[in-house]
């Protein structure tokens, strides 16, 4: 039985996407060991994330910078006609880490519809929709529901082709699959 100020931390920790008991465990021990100089660090870490990344309105990557739009939306060389559908802000930085696509992101997590929907609206030079969202059962779901969500909008919609498998996950993929999937899209 732990402490209380502990088990709090440990139940904070558990809420992180992937970390269970035992991991948030061995990180508020781990926590107990350090000085009070790097705690100190961290704690001021995690304030910054929240007081000076702000979230980009267009495509909803954060990103820390006095402009309005990220790098990626602010660059005038991206390909205004593609648009890349991705779940999460990891899978945006795997795609951007292989230097073969030059268009435009939009992510989806958090089913930002509306959103979604006036981005269409607001670009209509957007001609490319890529969906490269997950292969697992709640991916396939998704991009089944992008689909009929683009039906009216008359774009020509692309997945990721070969390279990726099902069931997998584009945070873990290398940048040569990656690669692969980009130039086999469908």
């Amino acid at each position: 039985m732990h402490s209380p100020t502990i088990q709090k931390l440990i139940d904070l920790f558990s809420n992180f996407p992937t970390v269970g008991t035992r991991t948030a465990s061995r990180f508020v021990f781990y926590l107990l060991g350090l000085k009070k100089e790097e705690v100190r660090d961290l704690l001021n870490s995690i304030a910054d994330i929240r007081n000076k990344v702000k979230i980009c309105p267009s495509c909803f990557n954060p990103f820390e910078s006095n402009e309005k739009l990220c790098l990626i939306c602010s660059d005038a060389r991206r390909n205004k006609s593609l648009l890349c559908i991705v779940a999460n802000e990891t899978d945006l930085e795997a795609i951007e880490k292989t230097k073969k696509y030059k268009g435009l992101y939009f992510i989806f997590k958090k089913l930002r519809i509306k959103e979604f929907e006036e981005k269409l609206k607001e670009h209509p030079e957007i001609e490319e929709i890529i969906l490269a969202i997950n292969s697992t059962t709640e991916g396939e779901v998704a991009t089944l529901y992008l689909q009929r969500l683009l039906e009216p909008f008359k774009k020509k919609t692309t997945r990721l082709g070969r390279g990726l498998p099902v069931g997998g996950e584009l945070e873990y993929a290398d940048e040569e699959t990656i690669s692969s999937a980009l130039e086999g899209r469908k």
